[in-house]
């Protein structure tokens, strides 16, 4: 899965997804740490990547609709320390079929995974 990490994740997670078998590519390493989200957004579509993130200015369903786009992680954890962090987002890659959440838009919480996926067309 090609991932953008957004840039209030731990740099340290990136090389974990790597040994997982993902390409990876983090806002740090682009240099688009404070840039608007806008730009964040463009560069994760532009490049059809997953983006990973606890900005809550992505949870707009509105917005960013399941199949609109090519997936949005977007983790909410009552204690959001880098430690817990790399933990929740590492335990989700090792054991969902997250492969299967390309377009989709994905919250995680603590104990919870809720998949959005995008609305099926009626056949002509």
């Amino acid at each position: 899965m090609k991932i953008k990490l957004d840039e209030n994740l731990p740099l340290r997670l990136g090389a974990p997804l790597k040994d997982l078998g993902h390409d990876v590519h983090t806002v740090h390493a682009e240099r688009l740490i404070g840039h608007p989200d806008s730009e964040i957004w463009k560069a994760a579509q532009t490049e059809s990547r997953f983006l990973i993130t606890q900005d809550m200015d992505f949870s707009d369903l509105r917005r960013f609709a399941p199949g609109s786009h090519h997936g949005i992680l977007l983790v909410r954890l009552h204690s959001p320390s880098r430690r817990n962090l790399n933990a929740r987002i590492l335990e989700i890659f090792r054991g969902e079929s997250v492969e299967e959440w390309l377009g989709c838009f994905v919250v995680a919480t603590d104990r919870k995974i809720r998949v959005l996926r995008p609305q099926s067309r009626p056949s002509s």
